[in-house]
Formats: C-alpha cells, structure tokens, sequence
C-alpha cells in the first residue's frame, strides 16, 4: 500500500531533492506554501505530513490531521516550537524533527555577513553599481587576521564558525555553559561580559529558550559590546531586541549588524511587500532603512544543498523507522 507524505514549505528548487532522495517510495504531495489555516486541507488524504519552520502546527490544524486519521506531524527543521506539542500529545500524534544538519551553512552565512559588514562591502558595491569608483573613507577597513571574533553558543554551528575564524587568522574567542572539549581546542573561553567588551566580532548561535532568553540581545546586552564592534545573530529571532539594536546601529555603538532571523518573522518573511511602509513593524522598517549597515537574510542559512538533503533524508528515515520498527529515535515528545 502507498503511503502518502504532504510536505509543507517546497520551494521549487527543493523538489528536485525530495524526489532523488526518496528511496522508500512514498507518494509526496510537495506544497509549495507554508502550512497555514488556509491550506491544511492539502493533507487530507495523506498519513504523514512534514512541516519547515515557520509552518503552523498549531492545536487547530493538528485536530484537523487527527480527524483525518494521521498519525504523523514532523518537521525538517532543528527547532520544532511551530508545533503544539501538548495538543499532539493528546491527539494521538506522533512528532519527529531533524536533530542536525550541515553546521557549514549557518556557519559559512554568518562568516559571510560579518565578513560583508567588516569590509564594507554592500556600500562600496552600490558606490560602483551607481557608477561612483571614488574610494571614500568608509571603505576602510580593518583586517580579520588583526579581530577578535566572539561566538556566543560553540556547539555544532558556532564551533564550525570559530574554525573558519581561526582559518583566516583571527583571534577567535568563545562563551558557552558548556565548555566542550572540542571546542577548547578552537577557541578561548571568557565570560560573557569579557567577550563582549573585547571583540570586534561577535556571532550569535544560541538556542532559544521561551521565557528565559527573550531579547536576549538588549541595549544593556549592546551597551557592553566594544564600541564600533559588527554583530551577527543566525540564531533566532526571539533573542533580538530590534529597537535596541536600531538604537545602537543610529549611535555609532555598533558599526553594524547582520541578522537572518526576525522576531514573528512569518509576518516578513516569503512576502513581498510593495513599499517599506507595507511592512508591519516600525522597528523592522527601521533596521531596513539602516542598509547597508544593516544586513538582512530571509532565514536562509539553512538553504544549501548539503544541508537540504540533510533534512530531507532525516525526515523520511523518522517515517521508515517508525513505520518498520514501531521506533522514533528522533521523536521530540517525552
């Protein structure tokens, strides 16, 4: 019997990954749109569906797949707070996610970002995009071998953006609860004040905690930071306070910032909107309007090649193993 698998949150240049990779011969149903209210009604039919972040798995869709005899909510992504974990657990639904994936394609982005705000490089290529070859003396830069770069959080992502640091030469320090010994041999641990005071790069990689690290980067959090230091946050979204950071790019406090996560970022993110007055939040039109000394990705970190079939292959061997061995390695309700 075929068992059919909807997959939420396809981008066209993903389709061509879901089908190579699937070796146990599901029927998919790949959906272009986040799962939303609106479209939950593509999955009736199927015994499993598979979520990305920012999709909604909230108590009333999760009925919805419950009254349609699915037994199966997961997700490709690390984090899984888009899904009602307690209504799952009453309905019946078991809930997997994807424990890892490439750690490079977070960490490369955030090298990148840094990289870009260090050197300047949005403002000297819009200079000679306009036409304008005249070097200004904002195109003076430092060097990244002569920085100290911070990684707040050194698992997975954060130590593989410290090797890639220490690759270029720069001096590359660490903050993290637990000091692996891995990371050790990479990095210099300080507290967190004594990072922040010193670097002039700090990273962000800290997982998300509802209610214990809400804005987490707030303007005592900035005001520690070394004057004129480039801060980048590929975390999430929930640890940033937007309007102080707004506040510290205006003062000169941070020379600039870097960000692939928004706060309630399902209200930016995939849209496109007609003019900068269309985007509903004045902080976020101000961080916009910062560019280039503010740099913003769409929660596009994890979107790699490697890092996709990572996701991908997970997914569907949570679905084998359940549905062989009875078992799910990967399950995330206790």
């Amino acid at each position: 019997m075929t068992f059919k698998v909807t997959c939420y949150g396809v981008r066209p240049n993903e389709v061509k990954f879901f089908k190579k990779l699937n070796k146990y011969g599901y029927e998919l149903n790949l959906v272009e749109s986040l799962c939303t209210h609106d479209n939950i009604e593509e999955a009736k039919g199927s015994d499993a569906v598979i979520f990305r972040g920012n999709c909604k798995g909230d108590r009333q869709n999760l009925e919805k797949l419950a009254s349609w005899g699915i037994k199966y909510a997961f997700t490709r992504t690390v984090g899984f707070n888009h899904i009602d974990l307690e209504a799952a657990k009453e309905l019946g639904l078991q809930v997997a996610r994807v424990p890892s994936y490439s750690p490079n394609a977070i960490a490369e982005l955030a090298l990148t970002l840094a990289m870009s705000l260090l050197r300047n490089v949005a403002y000297t290529v819009d200079h000679t995009h306009g036409l304008d070859f005249r070097v200004t003396p904002i195109m003076f830069s430092k060097e990244i071998r002569n920085c100290k770069v911070g990684i707040l959080g050194t698992g997975c992502i954060g130590l593989t953006e410290a090797k890639l640091f220490k690759g270029l030469g720069a001096d590359v320090y660490g903050f993290d609860v637990f000091q692996s010994d891995a990371a050790k041999e990479v990095v210099t641990f300080l507290e967190m004040d004594e990072l922040l005071a010193q670097c002039d790069v700090v990273s962000v990689h800290v997982p998300y905690f509802k209610g214990e690290n809400d804005k987490m980067i707030n303007a005592d959090f900035l005001a520690k930071m070394k004057d004129g230091a480039i801060l980048v946050n590929t975390a999430r979204g929930e640890l940033q306070d937007n309007a102080a950071i707004v506040a510290a790019i205006k003062s000169g406090k941070l020379a600039g910032f870097g960000t692939d996560v928004l706060p309630e970022e399902t209200k930016f993110f995939f849209k496109k909107f007609d003019s900068l007055n269309d985007v509903p939040d004045d902080d976020v039109q101000e961080l916009i309007n910062l560019y280039p000394k503010v740099l913003i990705t769409p929660h596009v970190g994890s979107n790699t090649d490697e890092a996709l079939s990572n996701m991908i292959e997970t997914s569907y061997d949570n679905l084998n193993e359940v549905l062989t061995a009875g078992t799910l390695t990967n399950s995330v309700l206790q």
